[in-house]
């Protein structure tokens, strides 16, 4: 069974609650999290609760209305069972620095990467497995993409549509 880490963004956009998602980004975003819940893909998330609670914040136990919050009830069943899930340590830094987890690789190029989104790549780079990061439509994944990749961690983009978009903007900077 292939491992994810799924970013906040997938599930929010499987909701239908991302102005800038597509019809088929919802769509993609909702076969996604499907293969999680079906057991064809095996979700990390952190052992100490981050991830989780980050959903959580985002999404509805309930379950409803969205498949995003019917994800966010699958999470909050089988975040413990580690047929569905493997749970990961990550370690929190002491410093003050821009890294929040000792598993965010220490090259500078990524200083400038969302702090809320380094326990992601964290869980990547702490899980044997090294699973991809499934992303919709965070650019932010697509501006670090390279030095990430350099770094050992992949981004799965989700939603095609906002990878060509993304590319057509690098292509105009450059």
């Amino acid at each position: 069974m292939r491992h994810v880490v799924v970013d906040t963004n997938v599930a929010v956009v499987a909701n239908a609650r991302s102005p800038q998602a597509s019809p088929e980004c919802i769509v993609s975003c909702c076969d996604r999290l499907l293969a999680v819940e079906r057991g064809s893909l095996r979700l990390v998330l952190d052992a100490r609760g981050t991830i989780f609670d980050e959903y959580l914040s985002q999404l509805s136990l309930a379950g409803q209305p969205g498949a995003g919050d019917l994800f966010m009830r699958w999470v909050h069943t089988n975040r413990y069972n580690p047929a569905r899930c493997e749970l990961v340590e990550v370690t929190e830094t002491a410093g003050s620095g821009w890294r929040v987890f000792e598993e965010v690789p220490d090259d500078p190029d990524l200083e400038g990467f969302d702090r809320d989104d380094q326990v992601f790549v964290a869980v990547s780079r702490g899980c044997k497995a090294r699973p991809p990061v499934l992303n919709a439509v965070d650019s932010d994944w697509w501006d670090y993409e390279r030095v990430l990749a350099r770094n050992g961690v992949t981004v799965r983009f989700v939603c095609e549509d906002k990878v060509s978009e993304w590319k057509a903007a690098r292509t105009q900077k450059a």
